[in-house]
């Protein structure tokens, strides 16, 4: 699915850009080993849920050579991050809900009980899918979620800028 909000000259560029990435018969795994990203960031990258660096466009370009400089420009520019609200209906992705629903609780325990009070940034973030072979023989799916530690901050009033500058001035 592609973003619910963007408009249809978004959905058009993803259109190309997952084009781009079908003419290269490349994998996003494939294209995340030629280019030192994760496979979700390059899904992201071509998806426009995230933005192209400058630094990171030559690689892309070599690994997905039918990405056009028009469509690298496009890619660098600030994508609008959104999802199509009926996605939670593919299966995959219910699934996925599902297990941080089922587990979401113990995990924040744990978090609170190995960090602190706080949470696992969505911005300062790594993500990744792999596949393994389980102990049965069975291939399985390793997703894994790689933020930064984020303390809630205690609500201080001497700490709050906005409030310091009003006294100063």
């Amino acid at each position: 699915m592609e973003g619910g909000s963007a408009s249809g000259g978004e959905r058009a560029v993803v259109r190309r850009l997952m084009a781009a990435k079908a003419e290269s018969r490349k994998s996003f795994s494939e294209i995340a080993e030629e280019t030192g990203l994760t496979n979700v960031y390059v899904a992201q990258l071509l998806r426009r849920q995230a933005q192209l660096k400058p630094e990171t466009a030559p690689a892309l370009r070599a690994a997905v050579p039918g990405l056009t400089d028009e469509l690298a420009a496009l890619m660098m520019e600030p994508p609008f991050r959104s999802y199509h609200p009926d996605i939670v209906h593919e299966p995959a992705i219910y699934r996925l809900n599902e297990a941080v629903m089922h587990f979401g609780e113990s995990i924040k325990e744990i978090i609170n009980e190995e960090f602190g009070d706080g949470i696992m940034s969505a911005i300062d973030f790594y993500c990744s899918v792999d596949k393994v072979q389980g102990a049965d023989g069975k291939d399985r799916v390793v997703v894994t979620f790689d933020g930064k530690y984020l303390p809630y901050s205690e609500q201080r009033s001497d700490h709050m800028m906005s409030r310091l500058t009003r006294k100063t001035s």
